[in-house]
């Protein structure tokens, strides 16, 4: 594996004319990053990874610095899955003079996370522009755990670029909970209860499923969620296609973003 800490010099080490799949992350690696990287080498003949901590997208400092880091054990794991190349980028040549930490999106699209996590999804579609005017790659893998990531990137970044998104399927801990770097931070009770709150939601989908006006259950459903002693930002039924509160039982998906002792978890059904 080639680890490479220069984006100005990724074009002498990478030959992007090949089939080349992109998996972007912010380390402290688990079972859904192995999981689109796997995806990656199945579609793409060379696999490169990024692993950058993104200042711009944290709306609160102690966020940042408490994201968790373990560079050299991510290390071990692409190298165990042999990687192609690894970047590991300084902010300085991400953001040079005069470029901006922060993309801008429309007020409609201030909704969800992008409502609560002020500036979170303009660093996001930020970094991601920057990667892509260099990183010239053919597929960029994604998990659907950010669902309304994938949404602002494909909207508002990959129409610049010639790369194609791949969606990959959230990765679950004991089959409910989404796996997560901020995981890490719970204590095992609270991790239990987090993945009470997952299986409440499968549940919640597949009677909305069912029947459709199981809907008007979400204030119940919101109750039951709140006696876990929880800070719920937000529960909400959406379309999946364009984020609209105009949905049917055949493009309805469930958002919930709530804090679990001070540690944000989002999910989707």
């Amino acid at each position: 594996m080639k680890i490479i800490k220069s984006i100005n010099r990724l074009n002498n080490h990478v030959n992007f004319k090949a089939n080349v799949g992109f998996v972007p992350t912010m380390g402290s690696l688990h079972k859904g990053h192995i999981s689109l990287i796997e995806s990656a080498k199945k579609k793409c003949d060379k696999v490169l990874v990024s692993i950058y901590v993104n200042p711009s997208q944290f709306n609160k400092k102690k966020d940042f610095n408490t994201y968790p880091r373990n560079i050299s054990r991510d290390i071990k794991i692409l190298k165990k899955m042999s990687v192609d190349y690894l970047l590991i980028p300084k902010t300085n040549e991400i953001y040079k003079k005069n470029i901006k930490k922060r993309f801008k999106i429309s007020n409609r699209d201030k909704i969800l996370c992008a409502k609560y996590r002020k500036g979170h999804f303009e660093g996001v579609l930020a970094v991601i522009n920057q990667f892509l005017k260099i990183i010239q790659a053919k597929y960029m893998f994604l998990g659907e755990k950010d669902f309304q990531q994938i949404f602002l990137i494909k909207k508002y970044i990959t129409k610049k670029f010639k790369v194609k998104i791949v969606n990959c399927k959230t990765i679950r801990y004991n089959r409910y909970l989404p796996y997560s770097s901020r995981n890490n931070l719970l204590k095992k009770k609270d991790l239990d209860i987090a993945i009470k709150i997952s299986k409440k939601l499968k549940l919640f989908y597949l009677s909305i499923k069912k029947k459709f006006k199981n809907k008007e259950d979400i204030k119940k459903i919101k109750e039951q969620i709140l006696n876990y002693n929880i800070d719920l930002e937000y529960l909400e039924i959406r379309n999946k296609f364009d984020l609209s509160k105009k949905f049917h039982r055949f493009n309805f998906k469930i958002f919930i973003s709530y804090y679990m002792k001070g540690i944000r978890l989002i999910d989707n059904f």
